[in-house]
């Protein structure tokens, strides 16, 4: 968790502000060490710890569990742009906090020349018009359904690890904790 927090403020770092540094690569490394293994490995390996369970037993079982926070945050970064505040209840700022945020990353792969150019001279800033630049930006580049893909192809590749386990209680455990975030609103 302190590593991911770490990662995530050494890219949000005021005054070095380059959008050039953000790649998925970056993203998967700051969620994995800061809602990853914090949100979802460490709660069940501890359970596994505290029922008894040898935990080199499960190696599968952590990077399961890994990709599903991988997945929530994901999910948590379009819901900041997406999601209705009176729901989730907070307003998302992850445009003007300068975050390495999913759809950041995926409108910089997207992105021609001319569309870059917009996130450059708006992204991370608090005004409300250059706001609202980068979400038009994100509609013009279709990142909602951009997002709605991945969380299908997430869904199924879970689904298919999960099966995969031999212990019928593991899936069990992984599917209940799988069907609490999929498709959520909040």
């Amino acid at each position: 968790t302190a590593s991911g927090q770490l990662l995530d403020l050494i890219t949000t770092h005021e005054g070095e502000k380059d959008l050039n540094k953000y790649n998925i690569g970056v993203h998967r490394r700051i969620v994995q060490y800061k809602t990853s293994y914090y949100s979802f490995y460490l709660p069940v390996a501890c359970a596994l710890l505290l029922s008894g369970e040898d935990l080199t037993k499960y190696g599968a079982v952590e990077d399961i569990l890994v990709k599903m926070g991988i997945y929530f945050q994901v999910q948590d970064d379009y819901l900041d742009c997406y999601g209705d505040p009176k729901f989730i209840g907070k307003i998302g700022t992850d445009i003007e906090d300068y975050k390495c945020s999913w759809l950041v990353v995926q409108a910089l792969e997207r992105a021609d020349e001319s569309q870059k150019s917009v996130l450059f001279e708006n992204y991370g800033k608090k005004d409300p018009a250059c706001v609202a630049k980068v979400k038009s930006l994100y509609r013009e580049l279709n990142l909602e359904a951009v997002f709605l893909d991945y969380e299908n192809e997430s869904y199924k590749k879970l689904i298919a690890d999960i099966e995969a386990q031999p212990s019928i209680a593991v899936q069990n455990v992984l599917k209940s904790f799988l069907h609490k975030i999929y498709k959520r609103q909040k």
